[in-house]
C-alpha cells in the first residue's frame, strides 16, 4: 500500500463515526466486474457492494441514463407525476405480481413502508389491536429502528432499545414455530426467501408454501424482503418466483438500481390501499433521476437472454466450486442459487476474505462462517473461472 492510500485510511478513521472497520485498500474506480484501487492494483469483484452492483461498474447504459436524466429534471416534490416514476412504476407492476409502487431510498426503508402498510392495512381490516409482526431469527431486514426490530440483531443490541413492541419470534423453516404464534393480533409475517445475513439459507418448498397458507387462513399479510434477493440475483426478475408462492408485500432495492440509491416498496392492491395521504412519505423517494436510472438497470435485466445468460454462470461458478471441494477438504458446503453463492470453509472467515483479497477477489461475509459470492449479474464465464482459480489458489496458500 503506498503512503498516500494508508494516510486516506487513517485520516478517514479519524473523522468518520466507526460504523464499520476500515479496509485495507482504498477502492479508486470500477469497470464492469473490476474495481481498481489507488494503488493500481486489480480485483474482480464478487462483493458487488454487497449484491448491489448488478450490472457492475461504469455500465455504459446507466451512465448514459444519468447523464441525460441529471440534466433535464432530478428532483421534485413526491406529489407530483413523472414520467420517469410511472414508467418505472408501470415496469414494476407489469413484471410482477402486484397492483401499487411506493419509493423510497434503500432497503431499510422499503421494509419500513412494508411494515408500516401492514399495520395499517391490519388495523383497517382487523381492528386496532392487530398489530404483532412474526418475523424469524437470524434474519437480518435493515438498520433503522423498525427494520431493526425485526432483525436478529435485536437480541444482542439491547443498547437501541426499546425496539418496536409486538414482535414475535420464529425459527426460520420451522413451520409449527410459525403457527404456534399466530393469534387475533397478527398483522403480518415477514421473511427474507433466503436470508442473506443468515449465512445464505434458503426457505425450503416446504416451509414457504406452508406460510402462504397460514396467512391465507388466518387473513394474515405476507411480507417478503427481496433487498438482497430480488432484481435477477437468484435468476428470476423476483426472488418469489422461486419459490412458486406470491407475497401481498415486498421490498426491494441494493440490485434495482445497480449502486444507485432507489429502492420500493410493493404491495397488491387491498394491501397497499390502506396507506392515505398523511400515513407515509418521502422526501427524495421516486425522484426522477433515480427512477429514470431504475428502469435502465431493470429494462436491461429484463432484457432478451440476460437471465438465461446469468444463471448459466451461476451454474457454472457452482460445479467449478463443488470440483474444488472435491479436491480440498478445506470446503465443508456449497449452497445458492442463481449469483446468490455462500461457502463454507474451515479457514476462518475473516482469514479467508483477506486472503483472497490479497489475491485480487472481492467478498463479503454471510453469517457468521459463510463467504458469500455475488458478482454482477453481467459476468462472463471467463471473469468466473478467473474467480475460480483465485479461489483455489487461496485455499491451497491458507492453513
Amino acid at each position: 500500500m503506498t503512503q498516500d492510500a494508508q494516510t486516506i485510511i487513517d485520516e478517514s478513521f479519524k473523522r468518520l463515526i466507526k460504523t464499520y472497520a476500515p479496509q485495507p485498500v482504498v477502492l479508486d474506480r470500477g469497470e464492469g466486474v473490476y474495481v481498481y484501487d489507488t494503488d493500481g492494483k486489480k480485483y474482480i469483484d464478487f462483493a458487488a457492494g454487497i449484491a448491489v452492483a448488478a450490472l457492475g461498474h461504469a455500465h455504459p447504459k446507466m451512465l448514459d441514463t444519468i447523464n441525460k436524466q441529471a440534466a433535464r429534471l432530478m428532483a421534485c416534490q413526491a406529489s407530483y407525476a413523472t414520467q420517469e416514476k410511472l414508467d418505472c412504476a408501470k415496469l414494476l407492476t407489469d413484471n410482477s405480481c402486484f397492483d401499487l409502487v411506493y419509493f423510497a431510498n434503500s432497503g431499510t426503508e422499503s421494509v419500513e413502508a412494508a411494515l408500516k402498510c401492514a399495520r395499517k392495512w391490519a388495523h383497517d381490516e382487523k381492528g386496532e389491536g392487530c398489530n404483532e409482526i412474526i418475523t424469524f431469527r437470524n434474519s437480518f431486514h435493515g438498520r433503522t429502528m423498525g427494520s431493526a426490530s425485526i432483525t436478529e440483531k435485536f437480541h444482542s443490541q439491547p443498547f437501541f432499545g426499546p425496539y418496536l413492541g409486538g414482535i414475535k419470534w420464529a425459527q426460520f423453516n420451522d413451520l409449527e414455530s410459525v403457527k404456534a404464534l399466530i393469534s387475533d393480533k397478527t398483522a403480518a409475517i415477514i421473511l427474507e426467501p433466503v436470508q442473506g445475513e443468515g449465512g445464505l439459507s434458503p426457505a425450503t418448498p416446504e416451509f414457504i408454501t406452508g406460510v402462504r397458507a397460514l396467512c391465507d387462513e388466518q387473513n394474515i399479510a405476507l411480507i417478503f424482503d427481496e433487498v438482497q434477493v430480488g432484481m435477477g440475483r437468484l435468476g428470476t426478475f423476483m426472488a418469489y418466483e422461486q419459490f412458486g408462492v406470491e407475497p401481498d408485500i415486498g421490498a426491494w432495492a441494493k440490485g434495482m438500481g445497480s449502486g444507485f440509491p432507489v429502492g420500493c416498496m410493493m404491495a397488491k392492491k387491498k394491501f397497499g390501499a390502506a396507506l392515505v395521504p398523511g400515513t407515509h412519505g418521502t422526501t427524495y423517494g421516486g425522484n426522477p433521476l433515480a427512477c429514470a436510472v431504475a428502469h435502465t438497470v431493470m429494462s436491461e435485466i429484463l432484457s432478451d437472454g440476460f437471465l438465461t445468460r446469468a444463471n448459466e454462470i451461476g451454474a457454472f461458478l457452482m460445479e467449478g466450486l463443488k470440483d474444488l471441494q472435491r479436491e480440498s477438504n478445506k470446503i465443508i458446503d456449497i449452497r445458492g442459487t442463481g449469483l446468490m453463492i455462500g461457502m463454507d470453509t474451515t479457514i476462518e472467515i475473516a482469514q479467508l476474505i483477506g486472503a483472497l483479497q490479497q489475491n485480487g477477489l472481492m467478498t463479503t461475509q454471510a453469517g457468521a462462517k459463510t463467504l458469500r459470492l455475488t458478482p454482477p449479474l453481467t459476468i462472463t464465464k471467463d471473469e468466473a473461472q478467473e474467480a475460480l482459480d483465485i479461489i483455489a489458489q487461496t485455499l491451497k496458500e491458507e492453513e
